[in-house]
């Protein structure tokens, strides 16, 4: 499905993230064995929000980890999250702490916010599946407040290495087969690592963020360099 594009894509995505949502949380667990609860930890340290209140935007927050985990850190904080999948956050809802959310709809590549609006701007495996990820990257650039930090959390293409079999029979055999057999949707969890396998290299998208303005990026990368969080300032 990864042929996909424009508003093809965006249906499917929307979609495949409805079909998946009662095990979304579950599913990521797995695959990551558990380390992705450690990489929102530190995303939402990266966003350096400033003490006392803040206004942090969860930007394709699915079922809101990074907004839950924005409010373990920093109690005073009002986090938004912000998705274009209604079933993924009306999962997010029922989880603990999840009233003490802003829940909203929204699109990537057109945020229904004025510009200058927050303090920080995160997402977490929102990037590979956007249609236009130079505009979602301006978008959010654009709602940040002055010195205002953007993390992204995400999958990215992995460099060759020794381990480069391994991650492959990982993300081509196991995923899908998890996927399958917990979710019945074995076509979802074959579009996410085919989805990550033709995303951008971490320096990539390193460069398309200084492209839209943002100062300081870089990144680190994780899970022997398929996934990365990358962080910018505006």
């Amino acid at each position: 499905m990864t042929d996909l594009s424009g508003s093809e894509r965006a249906s499917y995505v929307r979609g495949m993230f409805t079909r998946i949502a009662h095990r979304y949380d579950l599913m990521n667990r797995l695959m990551t064995a558990g380390q992705d609860a450690v990489w929102r930890r530190e995303v939402i340290r990266r966003a350096a929000l400033p003490p006392g209140g803040s206004l942090l935007l969860d930007l394709g927050s699915g079922t809101g980890d990074l907004a839950l985990e924005a409010l373990r850190q920093h109690p005073k904080a009002t986090p938004i999250a912000a998705d274009f999948t209604l079933a993924m956050m009306q999962v997010g809802r029922k989880r603990q702490n999840g009233r003490w959310v802003h829940w909203s709809s929204a699109d990537a590549l057109k945020l229904p916010y004025a510009e200058g609006t927050f303090d920080a701007v995160i997402s977490g495996f929102l990037l590979r599946n956007v249609i236009d990820l130079q505009e979602t990257l301006a978008e959010q650039y654009r709602v940040l407040k002055p010195g205002g930090v953007m993390v992204a959390l995400d999958t990215t293409r992995p460099r060759q290495n020794l381990l480069s079999p391994l991650i492959r029979f990982h993300m081509q055999t196991v995923i899908p087969t998890l996927g399958r057999l917990l979710t019945g949707q074995a076509d979802a969890y074959t579009y996410l690592p085919d989805s990550s396998i033709h995303f951008l290299r971490a320096e990539e998208l390193t460069a398309r963020m200084a492209a839209v303005g943002f100062r300081q990026a870089d990144f680190q990368r994780k899970m022997f360099g398929v996934v990365a969080i990358h962080w910018g300032r505006k």
